[in-house]
């Protein structure tokens, strides 16, 4: 693998994470239909760091204030959301890990979680904008829809942001909670990955990976800024179109 491949797969990863159609979902059709192999778990370790570090960057300023208020109990009260919204998937991730793996080996399960995943985005057309707060219930509901988005071709922004607007959190909320919530699910993924790396058989250089590294996190703040516009603009449903489409050719071309 060239540095430039590296890069190519760095930009698929930082797009493909936050926008809300399924890098999982993407890196099992790109397998598939090019015989595209991703060069061990170190590389995919590193990419999801590059993403990782973008979420950062982009909610700096909410994360610091919650770290710097950590004693008020408002600040409490949200990281205990976010604590709440990460149990689900921790269970699921876990318990369901063979199950999970065979989903991976499933292109037609892919393809038709993809169509799942449109037709929940384009539902969120109808709702209406509301404010209702975070809760213990609500908290709970958004992280059992990021629990079933590690079911490759489910999208996490996808489900966890399409599910905060039905229970009426506003968009601005919705993201917010979302992406720090893939705060955890990103480092658990990341880590989970990292116990099964095999130093002795890693046999990608360092630019390599830096190049990676350095392209999905460039592509990954970019891709999550640029949702956070549409989410603004009310056309987050307009995703849902491009998952049913990819959707269906995957399902018919294979």
């Amino acid at each position: 693998m060239t540095i430039f491949d590296a890069i190519i797969l760095g930009i698929i990863q930082g797009i493909t994470e936050f926008l809300p159609i399924s890098s999982s979902g993407h890196l099992v059709i790109g397998q598939e239909l090019l015989g595209v192999n991703m060069p061990g778990n170190l590389f995919e370790v590193v990419t999801h760091l590059g993403t990782l570090l973008s979420v950062i960057f982009v909610f700096w300023n909410d994360l610091s204030k919650i770290v710097l208020s950590v004693q008020s109990r408002d600040s409490q009260r949200y990281i205990l959301f976010l604590l709440i919204g990460t149990l689900p998937a921790v269970a699921f991730g876990l318990g369901g890990k063979d199950l999970i793996t065979g989903f991976f080996d499933s292109i037609q399960m892919v393809a038709g979680a993809l169509i799942f995943t449109g037709i929940i985005l384009l539902s969120t057309k109808r709702l209406r904008e509301k404010s209702e707060a975070l809760n213990l219930r609500r908290g709970f509901l958004i992280g059992l829809a990021q629990a079933v988005a590690i079911i490759p071709g489910v999208s996490r922004s996808g489900m966890t942001i399409s599910t905060s607007l039905a229970l009426g959190i506003s968009g601005k909320d919705a993201a917010r909670f979302s992406f720090l919530l893939a705060i955890p699910a990103i480092t658990g993924a990341g880590l989970l990955t990292a116990l099964d790396i095999n130093l002795a058989s890693v046999s990608i250089s360092l630019p390599q990976l830096t190049g990676a590294f350095i392209s999905a996190f460039a592509v990954g703040y970019i891709s999550l800024k640029w949702l956070l516009g549409l989410l603004e603009s009310g056309k987050f449903h307009l995703f849902g179109y491009y998952c049913i489409s990819i959707g269906l050719i995957t399902y018919l071309v294979t």
